[in-house]
């Protein structure tokens, strides 16, 4: 991944003179597909650093610890897409105890005018908060005047057919309708991760892959996607081929990302790869012998270098 420029904040204490004083869009912004980006310009105030503020953890890990892994993106890739996207400061907010139990007024005190010195917060028009999520956009606005910020409600983006939402990214990804999630980030959906060590089979099937570790990213639908990869800091994107799932026809146990890179040799372990996702070629099958198996791979690589270069 490419380092972003974007200053990144633990909390809301002890913050530098330079990070106070922003325009503030606040909310989860996993994905920042394109309604979060219209919470971000809404939030631009002439004079002030534009800054997005998030929970971190993702509330819905710190309520569910055990559920299935869902983030769009990671922190580090998060804080890449809102720099492209303009922001100046990224505001991780920790989400815990404490934080859960704040009430409405303190959070808007406390954390948005006296710790971050906001002088102007944007949020989607559903968005709650405090405890019990008892605060709206109307008590936002009430608190915003008493503790001196501006207030920006912004009302839901229309893309792909429907109301632009994290959720529907993710069911769109878990139909394996990428186009769809693409339409809706307004941009390709990128994943980032550390190459770890595999069973070398792709090596020896003359298929050699690098096996990625997806860590809490959301498990799109399990098959053969066409993909672009950048290396750590390479600034090249590198056309492929990459599987998600259980390798049946080789009686896999394990959830394993393999990405074939086209026309590529050298050794990747240990690296990141930043991998997008460019289109769905087909679900994952089982094949009646490994021959079948490495044919199919064959045209899987066809279909995606036509998809790459169409």
């Amino acid at each position: 991944m490419n380092a972003a420029a974007i200053q990144v904040h633990r909390g809301w204490t002890g913050l530098p003179d330079a990070a106070r004083g922003c325009a503030v869009a606040l909310g989860n912004f996993d994905g920042v597909h394109k309604g979060h980006r219209a919470v971000l310009a809404a939030a631009a105030k002439e004079g002030a650093p534009l800054a997005a503020a998030v929970f971190d953890p993702h509330p819905r890990r710190f309520f569910a610890p055990d559920s299935p892994p869902f983030r769009l993106s990671s922190n580090a890739m998060r804080a890449e897409l809102l720099d492209a996207a303009g922001a100046d400061h990224l505001f991780a907010l920790p989400f815990d105890e404490d934080l859960r139990e704040t009430a409405p007024e303190a959070f808007a005190r406390d954390i948005l005018s006296e710790g971050l010195g906001a002088v102007r917060v944007a949020v989607g028009e559903d968005f709650r908060f405090g405890k019990d999520r008892a605060g709206d956009v109307a008590a936002l606005e009430a608190f915003g005047e008493k503790y001196g910020f501006e207030v920006a409600a912004v009302a839901p983006v229309e893309a792909g057919g429907g109301v632009a939402s994290s959720t529907r990214v993710r069911d769109a990804l878990k139909d394996g309708d990428v186009a769809l999630a693409t339409e809706i980030l307004g941009h390709d959906w990128r994943i980032d991760g550390e190459v770890i060590g595999g069973d070398r089979l792709g090596r020896e099937l003359g298929w050699p892959t690098a096996n990625i570790e997806m860590g809490d990213y959301l498990r799109p639908l399990h098959g053969v996607y066409a993909v672009r990869c950048r290396i750590e800091d390479q600034e090249a994107w590198r056309p492929g081929v990459a599987s998600l799932g259980l390798r049946p026809t080789v009686e896999g146990k394990d959830e394993r990302f393999e990405v074939h890179l086209f026309d590529f040799s050298g050794d990747l372990y240990g690296k990141r790869v930043e991998t997008a996702f460019a289109g769905f070629i087909r679900g994952q099958e089982k094949f009646d012998s490994v021959d079948a198996l490495v044919a199919e791979m064959e045209r899987d690589g066809e279909k995606a270098r036509a998809l790459l270069n169409a």
